[in-house]
């Protein structure tokens, strides 16, 4: 088995999942394409934990890079040292995959409370305040009590569909960096050589 290329096929799609989750956080952050009500700061305030951009964004790029960088010409090395040898780079793996799951699992947490409390809206009273924070998340089942949000238009829907991307990509995140730390384990202890498929004495 080739532990460097499952590594960087990991590293691959967790870029692709961080920069589906900074896009998806930040469109949070305009609902119906409308800028006023986030300089108003009418806004879910787990909006404002920046859970995508961070959790399941920039902290997922640096464990993302570590794994691409595995597999290289030589497959040996860490931080650029080739005498460190294929254990210090998949003991370093290793590390990179307990922050992405540090990231992707503050970007699962949060989504769900953002997805539990409902969005920050006006009532038919005028009245901005959170209409389903006291339903401990049943209206994501009762659909039709949803207009009681009469502004943002359609926030409800804006807010459950967004999080709830949100709460699948941190939990697919969160699976690739567990399996990495298992294929990083597994390298470190086999020490094969992917390129070459030379094996290295543990």
């Amino acid at each position: 088995m080739c532990y460097g290329k499952c590594a960087r096929c990991i590293g691959h799609s967790l870029v692709w999942l961080a920069v589906l989750c900074i896009v998806a956080n930040i469109l949070l952050y305009f609902p119906n394409g409308e800028t006023k009500y986030a300089s108003d700061d009418h806004l879910s305030r787990f909006v404002w934990f920046f859970s995508g951009i961070v959790g399941g964004g920039v902290l997922m790029l640096l464990p993302a890079f570590v794994f691409i960088g595995l597999e290289e010409e030589s497959c040996c090395g860490c931080c650029g040292q080739e005498n460190c040898g294929k254990r210090c780079a998949m003991l370093s793996s290793v590390l990179a995959a307990l922050i992405g799951i540090a990231g992707s699992g503050y970007c699962v947490i949060v989504a769900a409370l953002g997805l539990a409390e409902g969005p920050l809206c006006q009532d038919y009273l005028g009245q901005w305040n959170y209409t389903f924070a006291k339903t401990e998340g049943q209206y994501l089942m009762d659909t039709s009590t949803w207009s009681q949000c009469r502004e943002p238009r359609h926030i409800v829907e804006w807010n459950v569909t967004l999080f709830s991307i949100l709460l699948a990509l941190g939990g697919i995140e969160f699976i690739l960096c567990l399996i990495q730390i298992i294929n990083g384990v597994l390298g470190g202890i086999c020490g094969y050589c992917c390129s070459r498929q030379q094996r290295y004495d543990c």
